[in-house]
């Protein structure tokens, strides 16, 4: 099939590679000339510094210019003829409201319709919605299709349910592709893109309406943060508030019930990313547009957001933490392992917290995401920036530092207790938002405190009473 894909950002990029791997001749446009030269080149230190996905890189320098080709809008006009499907890969970015921005869809709609209007070509056409989208988006791009006079064309909705970090292998096996369409020569166009997936034995290939499937993501996405927040909400507050509450015992002994997902019961500083965040405030919104009640979807998103700084909190009210003039380290700025992604990452409200409560440095390191934190934290934007330094190793990182704060899941902080030791001599604190130091009680006998999520604030051991003002120098 001849497949174009608009917009190469995380969702389009990772498509359009995977579907060239299945033989598919895929054109991926953008209107970043920069981003496009970058994936041209194949190379993977020019891929990975717009989307570093595990594995990604390989795919595109595999097929790039056999069955995968990149373009900038200027260009498609050249490509149109013969194309299958058009799959709608865009940016949809929150309003202030809580909607979504539809900017750049609509752009990109109305462009592809234009030159979608001017082909010799009509054979059947679909226009496909992957990026996540307002339930009724189908029935919007239906009539900007009209609008231009766009012979022989369909719209569908097919969301993708890629989490980043196993976006590939997720795009090779997923555990559901769903189709909303209207009419059975669009079904059938699909069908051919995902003949892998259809009837297969482990993967539910679902057939519905456009509205269905566009609402198929916003529920899921929702549900999904629902589990985190509740176990941030009912399970980190049991583990906090009840001594000998143990919370890895807790969420073992709840699981084991085959009704109740193991998924999302880990306890954290909150879930950040692209979707969760983004997805449940635009679902809040329609619903509100529609006059439904929305108290269950804004307690979750509020759990979330409370979930990613209140570890400074506790460290002032539990450990009597001064955070004035004092150095701290932070370990982890990606949303989670595996990217550099840093969208509504949680380490972002953990640099606010920090900032309004007058640190002289926050001393940062992450292992990939460093550079996206420098656009992030544009001391041009805010002149605190300017308190940030980065460092390549948390070991630098710690030097000199009062206190850390960690973010992220990275797997080598899971053995960071050894790092602090060699790093950084008590008073001193640890504030452990990923539950990542498995043996916190032998820091704490050494005369380190120790909050985490989930758990009560651990008063060095070695550290002379009172606790809380040796804590704080």
């Amino acid at each position: 099939m001849k497949i174009i894909v608009a917009g190469t950002g995380f969702v389009g990029l990772t498509h359009a590679a995977v579907c060239s791997e299945y033989g598919h001749e895929v054109y991926a446009y953008d209107v970043d000339k920069k981003r496009i030269a970058a994936y041209r080149s194949g190379k993977r230190e020019q891929i990975e510094q717009y989307v570093n996905e595990p594995g990604l890189a390989a795919i595109i320098a595999e097929n790039l210019n056999r069955y995968l080709f990149f373009c900038h809008e200027s260009e498609i006009e050249n490509i149109i003829e013969g194309t299958d499907a058009i799959f709608m890969c865009t940016a949809t970015p929150p309003n202030p409201n809580g909607s979504s921005n539809l900017t750049y869809y609509k752009n990109a709609a109305n462009f592809l319709s234009k030159v979608l209007a001017k082909r010799k070509d009509t054979r059947r056409v679909v226009l496909v919605n992957k990026s996540t989208v307002p339930i009724g988006t189908a029935r919007m791009l239906e009539g900007i299709l009209q609008e231009h006079g766009v012979p022989n064309a369909g719209v569908a909705s097919n969301p993708e349910f890629l989490p980043e970090g196993d976006a590939v292998e997720k795009s090779r096996r997923p555990d559901r592709v769903v189709v909303g369409a209207d009419t059975e020569d669009d079904y059938r166009i699909i069908r051919r893109i995902y003949s892998q997936f259809v009837n297969h034995v482990r993967i539910a290939y679902v057939e519905t309406t456009p509205e269905t499937a566009e609402a198929i993501k916003y529920v899921a996405n929702t549900l999904l943060l629902t589990y985190v927040s509740f176990w941030n909400g009912v399970g980190a507050r049991l583990g906090e508030a009840f001594p000998n509450v143990r919370m890895e015992d807790l969420k073992r002994g709840v699981t084991a019930d085959n009704r109740i997902s193991k998924w999302g019961s880990y306890v954290s500083n909150g879930a950040g990313g692209s979707c969760f965040g983004k997805d449940i405030q635009s679902l809040i919104y329609q619903f509100k547009s529609n006059n439904q009640r929305t108290s269950l979807l804004e307690a979750v998103y509020e759990i979330n957001e409370y979930q990613k700084s209140y570890l400074v909190d506790r460290a002032i009210h539990e450990a009597g933490v001064k955070f004035n003039q004092k150095t701290v380290a932070l370990l982890g700025l990606s949303f989670k392992k595996q990217t550099n992604d840093m969208r509504d990452s949680s380490s972002l409200k953990v640099v606010e917290a920090l900032l309004a409560r007058g640190v002289k440095e926050i001393r940062a390191y992450d292992p990939l995401a460093l550079d996206e934190a420098k656009h992030f934290f544009n001391p041009e934007n805010n002149y605190l920036f300017e308190k940030i330094t980065y460092f390549e190793s948390a070991k630098e990182a710690l030097q000199g530092t009062d206190m850390v704060f960690i973010s992220t899941d990275w797997e080598e902080f899971r053995g960071l207790s050894r790092t602090i030791e060699q790093a950084v001599q008590p008073p001193y604190l640890v504030m452990d938002g990923r539950r990542m130091i498995p043996d916190f009680e032998e820091l704490v006998e050494r005369g380190y405190g120790y909050i985490a999520v989930g758990s009560p604030y651990l008063a060095p051991k070695a550290v002379a009473e009172p606790v809380k003002e040796a804590v704080a120098k």
